[in-house]
C-alpha cells in the first residue's frame, strides 16, 4: 500500500492490487494516506490455495482493469 501511494505521488501510474477480502481495508488505508483518488484493482479471493494456472486466470482477468487505472480511465 505505502508503495503504491509513494509511486502514485512521484506520478507514476500505478494499480493497487487486492482481493475481495481486504478491499474495504485497502481503501480504507488508501484514504488515510491522502491519496482518496487511487483506485483499487478488486479481484477475487482467495490467492494463496490457488494453483499457477489459476493465478494466471485471475491476471488475465485482471489486465483490463489494471490497463484503465494505468491510463488514468476510471479515476473516481
Amino acid at each position: 500500500m505505502h508503495d503504491t501511494v509513494m509511486l502514485e505521488a512521484k506520478g507514476r501510474p500505478t494499480a493497487m492490487i487486492v482481493t475481495t477480502e481486504f478491499a474495504l481495508e485497502a481503501e480504507t488505508q488508501r484514504d488515510a494516506l491522502g491519496m482518496a483518488g487511487l483506485d483499487t484493482v478488486v479481484i477475487a479471493h482467495p490467492l494463496s490455495s490457488l494453483t499457477d494456472e489459476e493465478i494466471g486466470r485471475r491476471i488475465e482477468e485482471a489486465l483490463p482493469q489494471i490497463e484503465r487505472v494505468w491510463l488514468g480511465v476510471c479515476r473516481t
